[in-house]
């Protein structure tokens, strides 16, 4: 799978006072848009670690109507007080992509593009009362879901689709089934309550925690949203010296039919916690953590009160004792935004479940470990118009030390937890995370017109040279996929369309011959409200 997802169509829209924000968009693309008129001062500098945003939030972060930014003729974004009961239909989307070699697409919720042509349909609507807020944003899916050569992983019937290399390690299906593949998805619903410093919500939506876009090390959008309430701050928390912000997380999480666990009805549960905190003097800087933990479904009536402690507390000793089994991932993360200079510097470090002691940690930070960093630059142009280039990489390789600890790929743990860290088949956090590398380049230009969008990338799907595989270097030991693409966003009328073509070239398809991919794509979104 690839590195960037069709813009249009994906995740849902935060619900907008009738008359305030209209006409708006969707929610992934919003934040993304908001995130980058930060980089030029044109929004408030605001944490961007733990998303998505509340109606709340977003009502704090839109441009003022004195603000002019490249969009302000299409939207309508200024901010206006609820009153009553407002209510919204999310601007109906529609779209589709073609692989011509491969399955190819990342970061694209719950959709899954496979060889063929994939198609997708979101609509939906959103509501708000006061602090209640309600979004309604199913979303359906069916790929054609072409055959292709399959990589020998060793395994029988249904098995067969399972990953390559690691079929009994992950749920991460090569392909799902041998035909159309559909799915109607709950989407990005949510019911949430904003009531003074608090939030509670349930929901289905998807969470992007930490600040990177592409290659996020525990959630982002590249998975299903899966069922989960949260408990946390509706906003940051002012303690004079520094501002705190975060969630603790519950939730239940599914599988493929392509995985080979069967405890718990192949169900997990989940526990987590996202926090962020800003300095008071140091604009623009956020630090921040979080964890995320898969433990066996214990059935509904099994649910204790450890369940709920474990985003709170060590379980070390107990995982090493093999009392409490689980697989836990964790990351520490910090950004930094200068607004007069347009610079944007982030980073974030994951763990692949516990240390030893702190010894070990600080021997070798590196075991089960790896990296994310990034940077974004804005550059004005005349007019309205402003430029965003952007670089973001990740290292999640087995390194040297495999060669004197045992080490398994990242997202994978030997523990009743065979599905890894994935949500329906799919990586909850990078694409490129399983063990891999991924690097993105990417230039987006934006317009009054819409926006410009040209890229490149890198990923490094597998290493053959693996000492835990048992490979050994060669010059078909390394599975590397380039992209190079462009996509166009352009508003017509009614109508945001977006159109998008990619190459992808896979060198060293399963360590065997390279391949080419085409990937072409596009989608429409209605301005019902026009």
């Amino acid at each position: 799978m690839g590195a960037t997802a069709l813009a249009c169509p994906v995740s849902a829209q935060a619900p907008g006072p009738v008359g305030g924000r209209g006409e708006i968009f969707a929610g992934s693309e919003l934040e993304t848009y908001l995130r980058d008129l930060q980089l030029v001062g044109a929004v408030p500098l605001y944490p961007w670690s733990v998303r998505s945003f509340s109606p709340g939030e977003l009502d704090r972060l839109l441009p003022p109507d004195s603000v002019v930014h490249p969009w302000a003729q299409r939207y309508n974004l200024a901010s206006a007080p609820a009153r009553g009961l407002t209510f919204e239909v999310i601007r109906p989307a529609a779209g589709v992509r073609l692989n011509s070699g491969f399955p190819y697409g990342s970061n694209d919720g719950p959709i899954w593009a496979g060889r063929g042509l994939t198609l997708d349909l979101q609509m939906g609507f959103a509501a708000r009362y006061g602090a209640v807020s309600l979004t309604v944003a199913p979303q359906v899916f069916w790929a054609q879901n072409a055959s292709f050569d399959l990589m020998p992983n060793d395994q029988t019937g249904r098995l067969t689709y399972a990953d390559g290399l690691f079929p009994d390690g992950i749920d991460r299906p090569q392909r799902f089934g041998s035909g159309g593949y559909a799915v109607l998805d709950p989407g990005q619903s949510s019911l949430r309550l904003d009531a003074g410093p608090v939030t509670v919500r349930i929901s289905t939506a998807n969470q992007y925690w930490g600040p990177a876009t592409e290659y996020p090390m525990v959630l982002g959008n590249n998975a299903p949203g899966f069922p989960h309430g949260f408990i946390g701050t509706s906003h940051p928390i002012d303690l004079w010296l520094i501002r705190v912000h975060g969630r603790l997380v519950y939730g239940r999480l599914s599988q493929s039919a392509y995985s080979v666990e069967t405890e718990g009805g192949g169900y997990r549960f989940m526990a987590g916690g996202v926090g962020v905190a800003t300095v008071r003097g140091v604009p623009g800087l956020e630090i921040g953590a979080s964890r995320f933990s898969h433990s066996p479904w214990p059935g509904l009536s099994h649910i204790t009160l450890d369940h709920f402690l474990i985003p709170l507390r060590s379980q070390q000793a107990a995982n090493f004792a093999g009392t409490f089994q689980d697989n836990q991932i964790a990351s520490a993360f910090m950004r930094w935004v200068f607004p007069r200079s347009g610079v944007e510097v982030y980073a974030e470090y994951g763990r692949e479940d516990y240390n030893l002691n702190l010894r070990d940690f600080v021997q070798e930070p590196d075991h089960d470990g790896g990296h994310t960093i990034g940077v974004r630059k804005a550059l004005r142009r005349r007019g309205q118009s402003f430029l965003v280039l952007r670089t973001e990489l990740q290292n999640t390789q087995i390194g040297i030390l495999a060669l004197g600890r045992p080490q398994t790929p990242f997202y994978i743990h030997s523990s009743p937890v065979r599905q890894g860290h994935t949500e329906r088949g799919q990586i909850l956090g990078s694409e490129a995370g399983l063990g891999g590398a991924g690097a993105t380049v990417a230039l987006d230009a934006y317009r009054p017109d819409g926006r410009w969008t040209v890229w490149w990338s890198r990923m490094l799907r597998a290493d053959q040279a693996n000492y835990t595989l048992g490979g050994v270097p060669g010059p078909r030991a390394l599975d590397v996929l380039h992209t190079l693409g462009v996509e166009r966003l352009v508003f017509k009328g009614r109508y945001d369309v977006v159109a998008r073509v990619a190459a992808v070239y896979e060198l060293n398809r399963y360590f065997r011959e390279d391949a080419f991919n085409l990937n072409a794509a596009f989608a429409i979104r209605a301005n019902v409200t026009r």
